[in-house]
């Protein structure tokens, strides 16, 4: 269980009271989250990328939200031409932002006492105590900016996702798929673009192939064979549990149509979900680029 001292939560919020003294009336006289952050004139890029991304309305409902808001200097920070890059593009944004908020108010008490916070994006952020609180990497500087429909906690850096590749490895039940993905010259899609939604074999599904099957297949000479049968795993769009469920097949990447098929017990509950005969153990992990739903088996096109 986590321990974090009262002097380190009263450090914070003495950090926001010396750090943006200027700014204390401000955020006195504002309203919403929304009104807060632009009141306070420290956050003008994200105040334009929420506007950009039309969250202006959500953030200034009843909610309650908590946003931990990178500064300028944060989003000044990333590479050059992100910030730009994101403005053009609204799904893509549109994750980021909504990994910055969660669902309710969460104090600074809250936030320490937490592993990791539920975001609304759908990811789950990591938080860690130590000399400082940092949420997903990022240093929280201030903290219980409260505002009508939430409360605000400052960060310095802009909280980004994780990818489909980078979700998987932080499991450590998809190294044999990574491995595959890798061979295949496919890691670098599994990062970037889409949305995709992945079906994912486990270790445990590739070791149940027949004896030297995963080897023969991360033969260079294999590595088209290996293409296919990994782009059968995947699906274009980002496709949630629910609309799996309903969909009766989808077309894969590589062109060919999984069929799904829903078990219910008697009073209309699914109790399982199949999709081209291998069982789904665990769906809905959210990624930057799409989601993944994991699988008991590999699936063989052709079969």
């Amino acid at each position: 269980m986590k321990k974090i001292t009262l002097t380190l939560i009263l450090g914070l919020g003495l950090t926001f009271l010396n750090v943006h003294h200027k700014e204390a009336g401000a955020y006195e006289d504002a309203k919403t989250i929304v009104e807060t952050a632009v009141a306070a004139g420290s956050f003008e890029t994200l105040v334009a990328a929420v506007q950009a991304a039309g969250l202006v309305d959500i953030l200034g409902s009843e909610g309650p939200f908590t946003v931990f808001a990178p500064t300028d200097e944060a989003f000044a920070a990333l590479p050059e031409g992100t910030v730009e890059a994101l403005l053009n593009d609204i799904p893509k944004l549109t994750a980021i932002l909504t990994y910055h908020v969660a669902a309710g108010k969460l104090m600074a008490a809250d936030v320490v006492g937490s592993d990791y916070i539920e975001t609304v994006f759908g990811q789950p952020a990591p938080v860690l105590v130590d000399d400082s609180v940092t949420i997903a990497g990022a240093t929280i500087t201030a903290t219980d900016i409260v505002c009508s429909n939430g409360v605000i906690h400052v960060i310095d850096a802009v909280l980004i996702p994780k990818d489909i590749a980078e979700v998987a490895a932080g499991t450590g039940s998809f190294n044999t798929l990574l491995a595959a993905a890798e061979a295949a010259d496919l890691l670098e899609v599994l990062k970037s673009g889409g949305p995709f939604s992945v079906f994912a074999p486990t270790d445990e599904a590739f070791a149940a192939l027949p004896e030297g099957t995963v080897a023969s297949l991360l033969e260079p000479e294999n590595k088209d064979t290996l293409a296919q049968i990994l782009t059968y795993h995947v699906v274009p769009g980002k496709i949630l549990a629910a609309d799996v469920i309903g969909a009766g097949e989808v077309v894969t990447a590589e062109g060919s149509t999984l069929s799904i098929h829903v078990v219910k017990s008697d009073e209309g509950e699914v109790t399982e979900v199949q999709i081209g005969g291998a069982k789904v153990l665990l769906t809905d992990i959210i990624a930057l680029n799409g989601v993944i739903h994991v699988i008991d088996s590999v699936l063989l096109p052709g079969e």
